[in-house]
């Protein structure tokens, strides 16, 4: 029986709070969130909060400073997001709005600021606020411009966001609210010096939250040394397990060379839907997409060797159902918000376990049931070893699989008649095509 949340222990100045989702959690009403904002969450289907927006929008509404972990998948973006845009629409402690910042949210990549950007733009959608979405890749001159006439809260990229406020033309000094995401991504990609900078650019005065997956220790001495008092909330018991108990995962041994097979037969499994494949490298994820396309699959690519503007073609494609299969790098694997994704492939091992976990995590999420298939290549087992002795997956020595083997069949419900290929070639969406369609562009 899941229980309510409760306040587990307080230490110095930090109180934290665990708990998971309760059977009937509350509305975004019940918390007195603005009717406003309630009516545009009602418009896409959200009345009832999750564990962490239960837990952390009534701290944020009263302007508390909040450190929250919860695993991707859980509702982080609007656990921030509502507090945020009803402080900044109506609360008496932050001034009018007048054209200039009032929030600031953070974010490690690209992918993950529009999908945070295009989350915030529709919660506001019934009142004043204006979102603006900032991140490199693209020309400077649009971004000032959005800026001289006017936003309320900006949602970007520390690289760009340090260079405009360089330059000038993002003010920081009435911003009122502070959101880092995925903070412990930022450290991993040396973000946390410009978050630092610009974190020292605000008013003295400043709600903070920060929100990330993972609590390494450099996140938390930053938090410590520039937060006020935050209250640390967990959405979810000390001992829940890291992986969504919604995914099933299916783990096994695949020859290099027979992993574009295997993948092949995986995405005939019935009641595959959108399916998401990552890899280490973009060669890799270019060259499977390629593969798969070629064998007659609807697929897209996002990886750092495309364009922004392809990359975001691709997701938006994936988003729409134009294609049900995307091959992505781990730079995209925090900012594809799709909740009804069925399946992921690791094609490639992780590196390292959060990585495996923000993979799959991908699968699984809102109450759906998903299933997260990991490939282990034969120099590979060192890094599946580790990942599996840190989250206890089960699977010390996974079972040697091919293409042919009727277990795969039998473990994934791949019909008997699936074949190397399903129809005449296609396009991929962010590959070849795309990249000559990026240049010409330019």
């Amino acid at each position: 029986m899941p229980h309510r949340a409760h306040i587990a222990a307080e230490a110095e100045t930090t109180a934290e709070i665990a708990g998971a989702a309760a059977a009937a959690t509350p509305t975004f009403a019940q918390l007195g969130v603005a009717v406003e904002i309630v009516e545009a969450l009602a418009e896409q289907g959200i009345v009832h909060t999750f564990s962490i927006q239960e837990l952390a929008a009534p701290l944020g509404l009263a302007g508390k400073d909040i450190i929250g972990q919860a695993r991707t998948g859980m509702g982080k973006t609007y656990a921030f997001g509502v507090p945020l845009l009803d402080r900044v629409f109506d609360d008496a402690d932050v001034e009018e709005l007048d054209g200039t910042p009032r929030a600031l949210v953070i974010v490690p990549t690209r992918e993950l600021a529009v999908q945070v950007g295009e989350d915030l733009v529709r919660a506001a959608k019934h009142t004043p606020v204006r979102v603006l979405t900032i991140y490199g890749g693209r020309p400077y001159e649009a971004q000032i411009e959005a800026l001289e006439s006017g936003v309320d809260v900006v949602v970007g990229t520390p690289g760009r966001l340090l260079d405009l406020h360089g330059r000038g033309d993002l003010r920081l000094d009435r911003v009122a609210v502070l959101v880092l995401d995925e903070a412990d991504k930022m450290l991993d990609l040396g973000f946390l010096p410009d978050v630092s900078t610009l974190w020292a650019a605000l008013p003295q005065r400043v709600q903070s939250m920060l929100f990330s997956a993972t609590m390494p220790g450099a996140v938390l001495t930053l938090a410590r040394s520039m937060m006020n008092r935050p209250v640390h909330i967990r959405a979810e018991a000390a001992d829940t397990p890291s992986t969504h108990t919604t995914t099933r995962q299916v783990v096994f041994r695949s020859h290099r060379m027979d992993k574009p097979e295997v993948t092949a037969r995986i995405l005939q499994a019935r009641g595959r839907g959108r399916t998401i494949i990552f890899t280490r490298t973009k060669r890799t994820a270019a060259d499977v997409a390629e593969d798969l396309a070629a064998r007659g699959f609807t697929v897209g690519s996002v990886h750092g060797d495309l364009g922004q503007s392809a990359r975001e073609r691709a997701l938006e494609a994936f988003r729409a159902g134009e294609v049900e299969t995307l091959v992505a790098t781990d730079v995209a694997a925090r900012g594809i918000d799709v909740d009804d994704v069925t399946h992921v492939i690791n094609y490639q091992t992780p590196d390292d376990p959060m990585t495996y976990v923000h993979r799959i995590g991908r699968t699984g999420r809102a109450g759906n049931s998903g299933t997260a298939v990991t490939l282990v290549g034969f120099d590979e087992a060192g890094k599946w070893s580790a990942i599996n002795s840190e989250l206890g997956v089960g699977d010390a020595t996974p079972p040697e699989w091919f293409s042919t083997s009727p277990e795969l069949y039998e473990a994934l419900d791949i019909p008997e008649t699936a074949s190397g290929s399903v129809g005449p070639a296609t396009t991929v969406y962010g590959g070849a095509v795309e990249r000559r369609r990026e240049r010409k562009r330019r």
